[in-house]
């Protein structure tokens, strides 16, 4: 069966991470991973000495060293599971059914890609554990993660809030209608009010492609709006997301196009950065 994957870690999105992923398990009706991943780089299991060897009386140093790292492993594993285990509790206080909890040991993308078959949704923080205030910044792992996964990610905030509404960010190419084709087939969206938004010209064969997609997704039971806007992507989209005061915004991969450049060019880690409401990106 397919699950929603938390991924958690010890920055301050974690507990939000819990939340978001305890809705969309309990809409979606599936059942739930939590997931802590050991960065192998920061904790490795079992510290390299190739090229100590001749050292002399230094390499007792060099043994010092690794047995502390060994140590400092050791303990990030016990903190991880600590960190499951109140995940665990969070979640099911929240209401969460079925829960799994695994720590992996390795690389993040690697981690989440193993995962990839068994999952139908992962959702991650916007903001790493190396984040402050002064300095929130989207961390390469995870930039890396989005761009190699083939399923759903959902980025979310540091605060939890029910999500009531949501956006489609739509171009009319054909991944775009994969991407609806997808909405269509999954419950994470059905029943919320969905605006469906192009940014571009005007014309008719635009709005022949949003209503051939409003038919598409007619099965959701939720009120679909349809509007077009002129301007650049960006900007247009927060200033249409705020103006309808919606929560979710849902984008996808759409080719070459003005919101794939917006999706994967360089305006995405100051998007990511600057976004205060989730994000669902399709993958």
């Amino acid at each position: 069966m397919l699950r929603v994957v938390a991924c958690i870690d010890g920055s301050r999105a974690a507990p939000a991470v819990c939340d978001y992923a305890t809705w969309a398990s309990r809409h979606m009706e599936t059942p739930m991973t939590l997931l802590h991943v050991l960065d192998e780089e920061r904790y490795p299991a079992e510290p390299d000495l190739a090229g100590s060897i001749g050292l002399g009386s230094r390499e007792h140093l060099l043994e010092e060293l690794a047995e502390l790292d060994r140590k400092r492993a050791k303990l990030a594993l016990e903190h991880g599971h600590h960190m499951l285990d109140e995940a665990e509790r969070r979640v099911q206080e929240a209401g969460a059914g079925e829960v799994q909890k695994r720590q992996r040991h390795g690389d993040l993308t690697d981690s989440l890609l193993a995962l990839e078959s068994q999952t139908r949704l992962f959702v991650m923080g916007l903001h790493g554990e190396s984040s402050s205030d002064r300095d929130v910044h989207i961390g390469s792992q995870l930039e890396t993660a989005i761009r190699s996964l083939h399923r759903p990610v959902l980025l979310v905030p540091d605060e939890f809030t029910t999500p009531k509404s949501a956006m489609l960010a739509f171009d009319g190419s054909s991944t775009a209608f994969k991407g609806v084709e997808l909405i269509a087939a999954s419950p994470v969206l059905r029943g919320l009010p969905l605006h469906l938004v192009m940014v571009g010209p005007d014309t008719s064969d635009r709005w022949e492609q949003l209503k051939r997609a409003e038919k598409m997704l007619s099965g959701l039971g939720a009120e679909i709006t349809l509007a077009i806007r002129a301007g650049d992507v960006e900007p247009t989209l927060h200033a249409y997301q705020e103006q309808h005061d919606i929560d979710l915004l849902v984008m996808g991969a759409y080719g070459h196009s003005r919101i794939r450049q917006f999706l994967v060019g360089s305006t995405t880690t100051t998007m990511l950065k600057t976004a205060e409401k989730p994000l669902v990106i399709l993958r």
